[in-house]
């Protein structure tokens, strides 16, 4: 039931919007809200904390995939609050989730985003160069991070710092003395996703910002999981697409997609779509059986993300010089999928 309204919101409203948002830059809030309605994160929070469910990663990696399938910039919009709420969810105590859950979940869709992402070509998470440092009973945050979604309307970030040797997640309102936030950045994809460069200058938070209980391996191995749900996602709608227009494309006396070339390629995209598939679904059942999914949920990200590449640029062989063109979404696909490895922690399952 949960894949099935996620696929017709994603059908009837995502991918139609998605031509014009990449255009023009942005979604309409009404249909943000719309995705919101799904109820995907509201879902994952109990109800002593304003939610109706439990979190399950798998759900989260299967509806990641539809989102994406409609429109990645769109899926990552509307799971943008997701990087802020489950880190919450399964970091905080009970103050912290009682405090800044309900907000996130209580209304509308509001833009509650999370920086984890720095902006050096050696960046590694467990190597964060965003530090805190204890100071007058509190912490004081200072470096840069990148491809934060919504820093500039979030009512609060969760921001991700190393504090003695180690990664923790500090909640921080973007009205904060210190905190400073660029232009919006241009990138090659996702054009319809507000993303930002953002500067601490020496931030200053309470002491109960910090995440008192964050399980940093599992908060990483979820941001990978649900990139590599949304690439499958980006996938299979490249496949999807390249399928049906080579049934229908005639050369050389018949449809293309008889031919071997052709048809090998289709067969290659479907086989690597499904393997990269079963590998973020045993990363996420692992994460939800609460066993050890670093390993996996790493190479789930990894596979999935080159599969994207793959099917995409295929997909666009496919369709030959109208793979080119803007309005068949196969070259938007493809510059997605080829940003994918430097998404993580923009959506979290």
């Amino acid at each position: 039931m949960l894949v099935e309204a996620v696929r017709r919101y994603a059908t009837t409203d995502l991918r139609p919007a998605a031509h014009e948002a990449d255009e023009r830059g942005e979604f309409s809030p009404g249909l943000i809200a719309k995705g919101w309605e799904l109820g995907l994160l509201q879902g994952s929070v109990p109800e002593s904390f304003g939610g109706f469910g439990d979190r399950s990663a798998v759900s989260g990696a299967l509806a990641a995939e539809e989102l994406a399938w409609g429109d990645l910039a769109g899926a990552l919009a509307i799971l943008t609050p997701n990087a802020f709420a489950l880190p919450v969810l399964v970091g905080g105590n009970e103050a912290q989730k009682q405090e800044w859950l309900p907000p996130v979940i209580g209304s509308g869709w509001r833009p509650f985003s999370a920086a984890l992402l720095e902006p050096h070509f050696d960046f590694t998470p467990s190597e964060l160069r965003t530090v805190a440092t204890s100071e007058n009973g509190g912490f004081a945050l200072t470096g840069k991070k990148t491809q934060v979604p919504f820093a500039a309307q979030a009512d609060q970030l969760l921001v991700f710092a190393d504090l003695n040797g180690s990664p923790q997640a500090f909640v921080v309102p973007r009205t904060a003395e210190g905190l400073h936030i660029g232009d919006r950045q241009q990138l090659l994809g996702l054009h319809a996703l507000p993303l930002f460069e953002i500067t601490l200058d020496h931030v200053r938070v309470p002491v109960e910002a910090r995440l008192a209980r964050l399980d940093f391996p599992l908060i990483l191995a979820s941001f990978q999981v649900a990139i590599a749900a949304a690439a499958i996602g980006v996938s299979r709608a490249g496949f999807e697409y390249a399928l049906q227009y080579a049934k229908q494309r005639e050369a050389f006396g018949g449809p293309i997609a008889q031919k071997q070339a052709i048809a090998f390629m289709l067969a290659e995209m479907a086989t690597e779509i499904d393997g990269a598939r079963l590998m973020v679904w045993e990363a996420a059942w692992q994460l939800d059986r609460g066993l050890p999914a670093s390993k996996s949920a790493y190479l789930a990200l990894l596979g999935a993300a080159d599969t994207a590449m793959m099917v995409t640029d295929r997909a666009v062989q496919i369709l030959g010089g109208h793979g080119y063109i803007r309005e068949h979404p196969v070259e938007r696909w493809m510059r997605d999928a080829r940003g994918i490895q430097t998404f993580l922690g923009l959506a979290m399952v």
